[in-house]
């Protein structure tokens, strides 16, 4: 008979040597209940680091039935990736039934994550250069100038056509408001015809009342004076 609560212990006890500050043992009684915070080995410091913690709990016939597994905590990683890692945990301990399978678990996941950066890390610049590529076609552009074609041409003109319509228009109202009073009395007819019939007119005599000027002697002015 399969003595499972001492195979169980052994299994703990190689993980608390291989993962001493990254294994924590919540419970012993009635089943092993731990967690194990996984976080991939050989990670570059220009990586951004990743990391998941699964609590697994053994129960009674543990190896041969699969662990019940949880994600409990996670570092950098998006409900995407964590149900990615989910699934790829499942499916190593489906393989391995029958076997103590945690320490096989545990590295299957830090090669999981360690997949994850990198492919972070290539989409990363791999959007990085699309951008670079945008900004380069958009300076292009700009040097290039937009290339004309019939179409564009005469979309152009008659837009050009409309607006050197009503800029006309506005030039000819601007130079009507700023016409001179020569100018005005020549463009209007009307003050021609009103300043001729003045001329044309009858004139009255008019009376000057010699009392209002004296004698050319009051003022004391010599002949010669006069004759200058």
């Amino acid at each position: 008979m399969t003595n499972y609560k001492e195979e169980q212990k052994d299994e703990i006890e190689a993980l608390e040597a291989i993962y001493p500050e990254e294994i924590k043992v919540l419970e012993t009684d009635p089943n092993y209940v731990f967690v194990i915070e996984i976080a991939p080995q050989g990670i570059e410091e220009t990586d951004e680091l990743a990391m998941v913690t699964i609590q697994f709990t053994l129960d009674d016939t543990y190896p041969d039935t699969v662990p019940v597994m949880e994600i409990t905590d996670s570092h950098n990683l998006d409900d995407q990736r964590l149900d990615e890692i989910m699934e790829h945990i499942n499916t190593v301990a489906q393989e391995n039934v029958g076997m103590v399978m945690v320490f096989t678990i545990v590295s299957s996941v830090q090669e999981k994550i360690s997949d994850i950066i990198e492919e972070t890390k290539i989409t990363r610049e791999e959007e990085k250069s699309r951008k670079q590529k945008e900004h380069e076609e958009k300076e292009r552009k700009i040097f290039e100038g937009t290339r004309v074609t019939v179409e564009t041409f005469l979309a152009w003109k008659t837009k050009f056509d409309a607006e050197m319509k009503e800029f006309k228009k506005s030039e000819i109202s601007t130079s009507s408001s700023k016409l001179t009073g020569k100018e005005l009395f020549f463009q209007d007819s009307s003050m021609i015809v009103s300043d001729m019939e003045f001329l044309q007119g009858e004139t009255e005599a008019v009376e000057v009342d010699e009392s209002l000027f004296q004698e050319i002697e009051d003022f004391g002015l010599e002949d010669e004076e006069l004759e200058d």
